[in-house]
């Protein structure tokens, strides 16, 4: 079936790999530790499922591979760039050219069409747009008949189909989501896993997904459980 990706990709698929990772800050109580990690790999081209406890840090450790946060202490590198030591406009870059990002919010632009909205990626990295390319990856979520409407005439199911569409139309070397399929109905949520299922495995992109849902983590190729972290004090070594 054509999903309007190009196949494959000519990157090397971006493995992941984390060393000794730390967040901490302080708040008026005293220091708080938002993430403690002790390592990760993730070849290139599979993809992982991260789940535990609410708090255990899923959503600070994507931030951190998607460069949107640097950690207290420890690396984030993909490929053979080491992401955390890059200064945030070179970590900005990388971001838009090498990732997809669906988060629980869906971040759509309220101004641009359904089909605008998806392919602004690939005018943000300076790439021509096939005017028919969001189209196939549209209708594969479900979308045919809407692509000219804007995001507030939409569901808010649709929307995050919408979202994961953005996330993979520029055919990215890594894909990072945060309950994507959240906001939406069984039978939907099975269609937007199996999208980004199929869209990792056709253009080489390693996924990593932060699910609740058991179902959507069985799709991936390995499950990873985190921990909630210790106490500040404790990872300082008092008490």
């Amino acid at each position: 079936m054509n999903t309007g990706l190009v196949d494959p990709a000519q990157d090397v698929p971006a493995s992941v790999t984390t060393t000794e990772l730390l967040v901490r800050y302080e708040t008026a109580a005293g220091p708080v530790t938002a993430l403690q990690h002790p390592g990760l790999f993730v070849e290139g081209g599979t993809s992982l499922a991260l789940m535990g406890p609410s708090g255990c840090g899923k959503s600070t450790l994507l931030g951190l591979l998607a460069g949107l946060a640097e950690p207290t202490s420890g690396t984030v590198t993909i490929g053979a760039t080491e992401v955390s030591a890059l200064p945030e406009r070179e970590r900005i870059r990388f971001r838009r050219t090498q990732l997809g990002m669906v988060y629980q919010a869906d971040n759509l632009l309220p101004h641009l069409t359904v089909e605008e909205n998806v392919a602004l990626p690939l005018a943000i990295a300076g790439r021509s747009v096939d005017g028919d390319e969001p189209g196939p990856l549209l209708d594969r979520l479900g979308l045919a008949g809407l692509h000219q409407r804007f995001p507030d005439q939409l569901s808010g199911g649709q929307r995050q189909r919408v979202a994961v569409a953005r996330a993979v139309i520029g055919r990215p070397r890594l894909i990072l989501a945060d309950e994507p399929t959240g906001a939406l109905d069984d039978d939907n949520a099975r269609g937007v896993i199996e999208l980004l299922i199929d869209a990792h495995r056709r253009i080489g992109a390693t996924l990593i997904l932060v699910t609740h849902d058991p179902a959507v983590a069985a799709h991936a190729d390995r499950i990873d459980l985190l921990d909630r972290p210790r106490p500040a004090k404790e990872v300082a070594g008092v008490g």
